[in-house]
């Protein structure tokens, strides 16, 4: 749009579709006395705006049989929901109204704030999510990425004193260009760009800052790094461990590489190599896995497993020696292959998951102005060599260069 905001739609034979807006404003745009700023908007919007109270807002959507959600991360907070095509007008309206004119009445954010609490003790109380965010504090050390999405008591009881605070966050960071509308199903193009202008269209004079846009957010270095290990004493009946390190930022000309190259580590697969050196063949865990990130500008990989006490040391060293294996024997080029026809039948699965799908495509229009579909995607992938997979593998998978975060 000429404001700056895209817009990005997909058709699908779908009479679902999933429609929304995801924003570039997240836990690194926060300043450290504000850290939880994002997740706690994000949270309050659905409370009411100034034309809608908070109950009118959930039974609108829930009432025609639709389900509204958001989510924030370190990067993007996005809201969105999942309905019938014929009500794709008065759900965008309604996504709309809880981002441009949020009320934040306190009594209302109050109960919220509690809310918040709450999630962040039960966020606590799961060391196998928790681990994600510490380890992420230990990667990126004196960086915001390094805050935790939700905040912390401190934080939320500041951020939560006064109404206008939030709204000149918003004010401050929601600005057009960091702004994607999307759609996906049985719409016809056209039809979105005009809910879209019309419902954003005035966005540059409500909401942009005065003196023009926010300006780029501080990159984050990715330079090699000295290994590091961390423990807390959390009292577990098992040990909870991730080892890891930086890697490539979203767009990167080794991404996909490194995206194919954790998929046949341990992304998700029984057929990976950790699940079936430490799981199927030794059976020292329940489980174990790996997980790429990319980021705008930075990114981190790590390998997350739980087991006994006794059988930590173990675990260990086959994780080692699998990456290893990675760094320094290149794959067979029938290993690639098989790599590949997993890699493809997976895309074309998720690609059937229409939420995914569209928070997909959104996220790739936010961060790189186009969103190829998982053809496209596989057809660069299918030119990587073993030669670049190893090059990658020695780039960032070497143990000298990472991270061990334990839980005992």
């Amino acid at each position: 749009m000429s404001n700056g905001v895209k817009i990005v739609h997909r058709w699908t034979p779908s009479p679902v579709a999933y429609v929304g807006v995801m924003v570039g404003a997240g836990t690194r745009d926060e300043l450290p006395e504000e850290n939880g700023m994002a997740h706690y908007i994000e949270h309050c919007v659905f409370k009411g705006t100034t034309r809608h109270s908070a109950r009118a807002i959930i039974h609108a959507i829930e009432g025609i049989g639709g389900e509204i959600n958001a989510y924030t991360t370190k990067e993007e907070t996005t809201f969105y929901a999942a309905i019938l095509c014929e009500h794709v007008q008065l759900t965008l309206h309604l996504i709309a109204e809880m981002i441009l004119h949020p009320a934040f009445k306190k009594e209302e954010t109050d109960k919220e704030r509690m809310v918040i609490l709450d999630e962040i003790e039960s966020y606590n109380d799961s060391p196998s999510e928790l681990i994600y965010d510490d380890f992420e504090s230990l990667v990126f050390e004196g960086s915001p990425l390094a805050m935790p999405i939700l905040g912390t008591r401190k934080t939320l009881r500041h951020i939560s004193s006064k109404p206008d605070y939030a709204l000149q966050w918003m004010k401050t960071h929601y600005t057009p260009e960091r702004m994607v509308v999307f759609c996906q199903g049985n719409i016809k193009p056209e039809r979105i760009f005009k809910l879209a202008e019309k419902e954003f269209g005035s966005l540059a004079t409500s909401l942009s800052l005065e003196n023009g846009p926010t300006t780029d957010r501080e990159r984050t270095d990715i330079g090699p790094t000295m290994p590091r290990k961390m423990s807390f004493k959390k009292h577990t009946h098992q040990i909870h461990a991730m080892l890891g390190g930086r890697a490539y930022e979203i767009g990167h000309e080794n991404q996909l590489a490194m995206f194919l190259l954790n998929n046949i580590l341990g992304g998700g697969s029984l057929n990976s190599r950790l699940n079936l050196s430490l799981r199927e063949s030794k059976g020292l865990v329940y489980t174990v896995e790996s997980t790429y990130t990319p980021l705008s500008d930075t990114g981190y990989w790590c390998v997350y497993w739980a087991c006994d006490p006794e059988d930590y040391e173990q675990s260990k060293g086959l994780v080692c020696k699998e990456l290893d294996k990675l760094c320094n024997t290149p794959l067979t080029e029938s290993a690639l292959r098989h790599a590949l026809a997993q890699l493809r039948g997976q895309l074309a699965i998720s690609a059937q998951n229409q939420e995914n799908s569209a928070l997909a495509m959104a996220k790739s229009m936010l961060y790189r102005g186009n969103s190829p579909d998982w053809q496209e995607t596989m057809k660069k992938i299918e030119h990587i060599s073993t030669m670049q997979l190893q090059k990658v593998a020695k780039e960032l998978l070497s143990t000298d260069y990472t991270y061990i975060l334990t839980y005992e």
